[in-house]
């Protein structure tokens, strides 16, 4: 039982990160359309700009802050200088976003090296917290607080996206692009704050992953492949839909590994093509 409930809190947690990033993931590749295969570059870049913040300030809190604005930054920035410039081209996204993520992983090698980092967490995060338990009484306050910062992105993502005059202009701009523009709303601006924030929540997600987990080349790949996985099984444009893809592949990925290790990393793909096979708009998206 002791082990169980551990591994099963190791899945929801992991789930969190999964989710944290693919729900940048689902703003630029679910609503926007924008194939941004360097999303999982600007989780390790925003995980390394976390690591020196740290070392600079001393405060964790920063860190995570530096990492979400740095992000959200180059996010702007590659939206307004190359995807602004491919709308509506998936083949040229595909390539160009390729080709700047292998860019970017070169240039973080060259200047990190190859070593692995870890993040320190702050004081207030660090040991264990007691869970009242008699099976498992302590688990780790730093993942824990992952999930509930999980959390709080899932419900702001939904308040902003459905309640506020921006999220609204988005949705619309992905319906009807055309009519949201003739009402004299600036579709490329809004474009741009939309993969500003899904790019911010990529370098925030990787400051709170390599505290929880490490910062190392490789990361990159490994998260995006899984950030792919988890929307499309949740549903592309669905928020909702990438925090059940997130539960579903963490936790089947921790199981796994725990259970039968030796096909561990199969379960993420067999649960990929069951979903596209019963379901190919995902569990939460809408059909096409």
């Amino acid at each position: 039982m002791t082990q169980f409930l551990a591994v099963t809190l190791n899945g929801l947690t992991l789930s969190a990160l999964y989710f944290i990033v693919a729900s940048g993931f689902t703003l630029v590749f679910g609503l926007m359309r924008n194939i941004n295969l360097a999303h999982g570059s600007l989780y390790l870049l925003g995980a390394y700009l976390g690591y020196e913040a740290l070392a600079l300030s001393g405060n964790w809190f920063v860190a995570v802050a530096v990492g979400f604005a740095a992000m959200a930054l180059v996010g702007v920035v590659l939206q307004m200088l190359v995807f602004r410039h491919l709308e509506g081209q998936d083949l040229r996204q595909t390539l160009v976003s390729l080709a700047l993520s292998i860019i970017l992983a070169d240039l973080m090698l060259a200047y990190w090296g190859g070593q692995t980092y870890r993040i320190q967490p702050p004081e207030l995060l660090s040991g264990s917290m007691p869970l009242g338990i008699e099976a498992l009484p302590y688990y780790s306050a730093i993942r824990l607080s992952m999930l509930a910062v999980a959390v709080v992105i899932a419900v702001a993502l939904w308040v902003f996206l459905s309640r506020t005059r921006l999220g609204m202009m988005i949705r619309a701009g992905v319906d009807d692009r055309s009519m949201l523009q003739a009402s004299g709303v600036n579709v490329h601006r809004v474009f741009a704050a939309t993969f500003g924030v899904g790019a911010g929540l990529a370098g925030l997600a990787g400051v709170v992953g390599g505290t929880v987990l490490s910062v190392s080349p490789g990361e990159d790949i490994r998260i995006l492949l899984a950030s792919l996985v988890v929307v499309i099984v949740g549903g592309m444009g669905s928020v909702a839909g990438s925090a059940i893809g997130a539960v579903l592949i963490g936790l089947a990925e921790q199981y796994g590994l725990a259970y039968t290790p030796t096909y561990g990393a199969l379960y993420m793909f067999i649960i990929l093509v069951v979903v596209l096979a019963v379901r190919p708009q995902g569990l939460m998206g809408r059909a096409q």
